[in-house]
């Protein structure tokens, strides 16, 4: 019988998102650090539990001072050929993402897909993918495997990250962490 306790299960986790994290291509991050830097706006779009990490990434650049949008928010400005467009989706092949991403296309704005599939529908429509190689609703012969239901570890790594970009522009750029508080809401 599996070993159910709390910590084990939390060993078993954080070592998949530790494998995972690290096969992560390093030049593809900094490549879209490079992208996120050039942007005035950049956009997300991405579909259930990738549109909550997607979130907490937009967030995370809005308190480094970053214009973040989040397509289909009532507050959504017009993408144009001077913003990103970052999209969530293991598959590639999200419906909603890739009409979005053949739209933003057509206002030459630059497209980065973060995602498990490296032949999706989203291939032909990108400047950059950006690959998180876990396993997906697809099962892709190379895929880390998961102990986790579903697409859990693409969830969380997306997050993470999500996390880890924010740190890395936090130290190129020099910013005081004291400093990033002017950007966090105070209306609470």
């Amino acid at each position: 019988m599996n070993d159910i306790s709390y910590k084990k299960i939390t060993n078993d986790i954080i070592n998949e998102l530790k494998a995972t994290l690290e096969v992560i291509n390093e030049n593809d991050v900094n490549q879209l650090i490079n992208e996120i830097f050039r942007a005035e706006k950049v956009f997300f779009v991405g579909v259930g539990r990738v549109l909550l990490s997607l979130k907490s990434i937009a967030k995370r650049l809005a308190h480094l001072g970053i214009t973040s949008v989040i397509v289909g928010d009532i507050t959504e400005p017009a993408i144009t050929n001077k913003d990103l467009l970052i999209i969530g989706s293991g598959s590639g092949n999200t419906l909603f993402p890739v009409a979005i991403a053949k739209k933003a296309k057509e206002f030459n704005a630059k497209i980065v897909h973060i995602g498990s599939n490296p032949h999706s529908k989203l291939t032909e429509l990108v400047d950059l993918f950006v690959r998180i190689p876990v396993k997906t609703k697809l099962s892709l012969a190379d895929e880390i495997q998961s102990i986790q239901p579903m697409t859990s570890l693409f969830e969380q790594s997306l997050l993470l990250l999500g996390d880890i970009i924010a740190l890395k522009i936090i130290r190129i750029d020099g910013l005081n962490m004291n400093d990033l508080w002017q950007y966090h809401a105070n209306l609470e």
